[in-house]
């Protein structure tokens, strides 16, 4: 397990996970070893989640969706993107939400307002939760290579993670939480902005893999000078 970050700069010490599994898991592991408290969700029920709460250990407990909604400082939502609208709305009024959705067709079926891209996935989650605060986050790292490059922070090999949302506030809390887990954060702008990072453009999954070619296990650093290099070259589907 990598060393925690710094922590926050909040009170904030629940993490609730809506889906709990690569990303999830990941992001709950590195959680608990910053420090933080998660409950655990997923469409099956609490009971399947058992192994992974034992290996977390006493920090970790598994729940409904509804409850961990309503048990996180902070929610991570990271399931399929189909099956956004299940998201429990009243739980997380008033909560800054994580969105790690990300779009596939082959899995999701067509969402004809993403294959225009008159939006985007995390202003459906948006649109879904409108007393809530989404931030987009997660959704252009290889899990595996999510665990593996944390660093603490100052750390010469630290890697930078994107983020987009409509709410400064909230950015700036996503932002402490993904230093506490290892990470510095580069702002993207509002919602709208994060197809820049969304599938298939140059700021996702294979910019951090030492050798995507050949080597898909091996994860490569990424600073925050070469993260935003690939956000500026980043082009829509229709422009690509």
């Amino acid at each position: 397990m990598p060393p925690p970050g710094v922590g926050l700069a909040t009170d904030m010490t629940t993490v609730g996970l809506i889906g709990s599994g690569n990303i999830g898991g990941t992001v709950a592991r590195l959680a608990v070893a910053a420090g933080h408290d998660v409950v655990l969700s997923n469409s099956r029920g609490p009971e399947t989640l058992k192994e992974l709460v034992d290996e977390l250990g006493p920090r970790a407990r598994a729940a409904t969706p509804a409850e961990a909604a309503a048990a996180g400082d902070l929610v991570v939502v990271t399931i399929p993107l189909r099956n956004y609208r299940a998201v429990p709305a009243e739980p997380l009024a008033g909560k800054i939400v994580i969105d790690t959705n990300n779009y596939y067709p082959e899995r999701d079926e067509r969402f004809p307002e993403l294959d225009d891209e008159s939006t985007t996935t995390s202003e459906l989650l948006q649109r879904h939760l409108p007393q809530s605060r989404v931030v987009k986050g997660f959704n252009n790292i290889y899990f595996k290579h999510l665990l593996a490059l944390a660093r603490p922070a100052g750390a010469a090999d630290r890697t930078a993670l994107p983020i987009a949302g409509d709410d400064a506030a909230a950015k700036a809390t996503v932002t402490a939480f993904l230093d506490s887990l290892g990470y510095d954060a580069i702002d993207v702008g509002a919602l709208a902005e994060g197809w820049r990072f969304q599938r298939d453009t140059t700021a996702y999954a294979a910019l951090y893999s030492a050798d995507p070619a050949n080597d898909w296990e091996r994860p490569a650093p990424v600073d925050a000078e070469r993260l935003r290099a690939a956000l500026a070259a980043a082009r829509r589907y229709a422009d690509s």
